[in-house]
């Protein structure tokens, strides 16, 4: 059966698309929960009308991301963690750790948003990576000091 996906699906497909699935999966699934629309004449142009009314929301959500990410360069999260020799961390700073203090902070960032390239397991400043709506990224500073 041909759908014209309504939101993205994993491992199907992004909004807007006409893919070919199962009948099943279809009436099932996806028509049920208001993934898709069964591909007629008719709700090709509802699916075009939905597609550039979520175009303007999508804009305007990227935009308040980049706003948001401007506002996180400035950022400076201090984390005081227990070190031993050589000025080495016992255990690694977590991103439940920071988000936690980016919440104290005022900034509503989630765990599985933050990203590390590796983990932080020495003193000193240290920049992470936070991955923000329609592919937006900012960046803070952490900075870890001795306990």
């Amino acid at each position: 059966m041909k759908v014209i996906l309504r939101d993205d699906v994993a491992k199907l497909g992004n909004a807007g698309e006409a893919v070919n699935v199962k009948n099943g999966f279809a009436r099932n699934f996806l028509v049920p929960r208001q993934l898709a629309y069964v591909a007629t004449p008719g709700s090709l142009k509802k699916i075009e009308h939905e597609m550039r009314a979520r175009a303007r929301v999508i804009d305007r959500e990227r935009m308040s991301a980049e706003e948001y990410a401007k506002r996180l360069e400035a950022v400076i999260v201090t984390v005081p963690m227990r070190v031993g020799d050589e000025n080495r961390l016992y255990g690694s700073v977590t991103a439940q750790m920071l988000s936690d203090n980016l919440e104290r902070q005022g900034y509503d960032i989630d765990r599985r948003m933050i990203h590390m390239e590796e983990q932080i397991r020495t003193l000193g400043a240290h920049d992470v990576i936070v991955r923000l709506k329609h592919g937006v990224q900012g960046k803070f500073r952490v900075n870890v000091v001795a306990e």
